[in-house]
């Protein structure tokens, strides 16, 4: 019996745009992933800044931009949990879930190499599960021989066979940030009804009265 192959794809989604559910539908298709979940954090343990946008808010910008995805779903588990959360309970608890025969891939961005080592238990991460790099724009290829001195050749080796060369679409959720607050448009930024959502709970708008 052949394993199920899921992805995972976390982050704080604030906002969830083009970008994100682009190379999500081209790393599932790479994979051969039968779904991808995306998982907003309710703030990276590397931060201290909590995003922008609330919980609930998040969680449906989500579902709005992947409605009618039949390959994409939401999890808010994460953000029921009390503490920031680690990618590496998040990894164990899906694959309790859908058991041994299931493949786990967890999707990161190639801009968020340099922050592996610091990853909690970063090392354990690698081996239970599949980090796939995704390249991104601006951004140089994937290289992991930086860490040849604190991983070993093993652990390098499958990171370096998770590599997906994903489109390369400049938008980051900070540009579209940037530009709500200073009234610029992030029509071909966003899916149509997140937009929407953004304008008619008045996110992300200046704080600054002129």
């Amino acid at each position: 019996m052949a394993k199920r192959e899921i992805a995972l794809f976390g982050g704080t989604f604030d906002p969830i745009h083009l970008g994100h559910t682009t190379v999500a539908a081209d790393a599932a298709k790479h994979i051969g992933a039968e779904k991808i979940v995306f998982i907003p954090a309710k703030r990276s343990p590397l931060k201290d800044l909590f995003p922008e946008a609330s919980d609930d808010d998040r969680l449906a910008m989500i579902a709005l931009a992947i409605a009618g995805e039949k390959s994409f779903q939401l999890s808010d588990y994460e953000l029921k949990k009390p503490k920031p959360s680690y990618t590496l309970e998040t990894i164990r608890q899906f694959q309790a879930d859908y058991g041994s025969r299931t493949l786990i891939y967890w999707l990161v961005g190639a801009d968020s190499i340099n922050e592996l080592p610091r990853w909690y238990r970063i090392a354990e991460l690698i081996d239970e599960c599949n980090l796939c790099i995704m390249f991104r724009a601006g951004f140089e290829p994937p290289d992991f021989a930086k860490f040849e001195a604190i991983w070993p050749s093993r652990r390098i080796e499958k990171l370096q066979r998770n590599v997906i060369q994903t489109p390369l679409i400049n938008i980051s959720s900070a540009e579209i940030r940037n530009r709500l607050a200073t009234g610029r448009d992030v029509t071909n930024m966003l899916h149509p009804s997140v937009a929407d959502y953004i304008h008619k709970h008045g996110l992300y708008q200046s704080k600054v009265k002129p």
